[in-house]
């Protein structure tokens, strides 16, 4: 005979059937990981950018995601600001798009504080 009979053979008993908290412990561990080497650092510099554009004001020196470099001339409304690019050259940008700001300009004084520390020291 030519072609031998093919036997079925039984599958081996697996080992124990139950939930088993070692073979999930790889996937928690690279959760973990992932969570404290990018999802964390990640969240955190974008409350950092969050809060600086927030804090954009006028007269500061703003670099934009385009790599162009002005001074903040008006606050427009919470998400625009109009930024002097040039001599008399404004053009409008989204304040998202603010990527770092160069240098902040000191508020300055009111004129009721100056005042007051007048009246103070005499």
């Amino acid at each position: 005979m030519l072609i031998s009979t093919a036997y079925a053979q039984s599958a081996a008993p697996a080992g124990g059937g139950g939930f088993d908290i070692i073979s999930i412990l790889p996937l928690i561990l690279i959760f973990v990981v992932f969570y404290f080497f990018l999802i964390r650092p990640q969240q955190k510099k974008m409350k950092e950018h969050r809060n600086m554009v927030e804090a954009v004001k006028r007269g500061d020196r703003v670099v934009t995601s385009g790599g162009i470099i002005g001074e903040v001339t008006k606050i427009i409304n919470e998400t625009e600001a109009e930024v002097e690019i040039a001599q008399n050259v404004k053009v409008k940008v989204l304040k998202h798009t603010i990527s770092d700001v160069i240098s902040k300009t000191e508020p300055q004084p009111a004129k009721s504080d100056k005042d007051g520390e007048e009246k103070a020291k005499k």
